[in-house]
């Protein structure tokens, strides 16, 4: 065997039967160690939906609301953050409170950042490409979140294409979202994650959702219909050793969706007003949320929430499962 694959080898074999042990750069909840230790479901979640996503106090109360969900489908839930340089996984209800307050002044952290504000002992948010970092380095396979990031309108001109793209290709962890946000480009963005290896599956349908309404018109490359079958995909891919994430996208309930016609309006609006105030880089997402919440009168920022909790339902059923799928192999 080549010595690559006997290291590999190795590392599946000692993965799947050696006791957990905590990363030591890494501050664990009580609640998500335990779980972590006993091999029980533990679900991540980001940060930035918390800071950057919502107004204060729907922030606070969409967090709390979904680690409610994350406990009553049986799993820890593991936010995961940044507080004065310390990176958490798993936060106390005073820290998610110091987030929602906080808001865009704490710093929002992708892959890049996370050593610039844990050197500097700041407060981050982190992204789904932040989150997914952190979570593979804490040993959770499962990561919840609204939407991820991608390709942006208009990309020939500024090139902005999500981070979170990218880490779905390299870090081994499953991502549950309501697809990608629809403010982006979703032809290009499921090019990307073929390009980059992401396994790309819409659950109960064969159309990839798109955020806000649960069709995008775009055909998505596997389709699987219950949590177990999801944990068999997670485990498949971990045998295999693959270093690639799995996005699993989950359309939000159609009595929730916003009509899409209002919310495809709404956007082109907030993409002229983005483009005529040159508003760049992590700027943008932002921006365009709270626009495009304040043109539909509220109702994204209701679907919005919606289709977290949506998610989180989901995505707690897969952890559990994978939680007893592990324990049996």
């Amino acid at each position: 065997m080549h010595r690559l694959q006997r290291i590999q080898a190795h590392l599946l074999s000692a993965n799947a039967g050696d006791p957990f042990r905590p990363h030591p750069k890494l501050k664990y909840s009580n609640d998500v160690l335990a779980a972590l230790q006993s091999n029980k479901a533990v679900v991540a979640l980001e940060s930035t939906i918390i800071s950057h996503g919502m107004p204060y106090p729907q922030n606070l109360e969409t967090a709390l609301a979904v680690e409610a969900e994350c406990r009553k489908a049986g799993a820890a839930p593991a936010t995961i953050a940044i507080l004065h340089g310390q990176i958490c996984v798993g936060l106390e209800r005073s820290e998610l409170e110091l987030l929602a307050r906080e808001g865009p002044r704490v710093r929002k952290c992708s892959r890049r950042d996370l050593a610039a504000v844990v050197a500097a002992k700041a407060h981050g948010a982190t992204t789904v490409a932040g989150t997914m970092y952190i979570a593979h380095m804490a040993g959770v396979k499962v990561f919840v979140t609204g939407g991820v990031g991608g390709v942006h309108r208009g990309v020939s001109e500024t090139w902005d294409i999500s981070a979170d793209l990218t880490e779905m290709g390299r870090t081994p962890v499953t991502v549950i979202s309501a697809g990608v946000k629809s403010i982006l480009d979703i032809p290009k963005t499921l090019e990307v994650l073929e390009t980059e290896g992401v396994t790309v599956v819409a659950y109960g349908t064969d159309e990839f959702p798109a955020f806000f309404t649960p069709k995008s018109g775009c055909k998505a490359p596997h389709r699987l219909d219950s949590p177990v079958d999801c944990a068999k995909l997670i485990a498949a891919n971990t045998s295999l050793g693959m270093q690639s994430g799995i996005l699993i996208s989950v359309p939000i309930p159609s009595e929730h969706s916003a009509a899409s016609s209002l919310v495809e309006t709404a956007i082109q609006q907030s993409l002229k007003e983005a483009h005529d105030n040159k508003i760049l880089g992590r700027d943008v997402t932002p921006f365009l949320l709270k626009r495009v919440n304040e043109l539909t009168k509220g109702e994204s920022l209701k679907s919005n929430i919606a289709l977290v909790l949506n998610n989180v339902r989901v995505g707690s059923q897969i952890a559990v499962e994978l939680a007893k799928l592990l324990k049996v192999s």
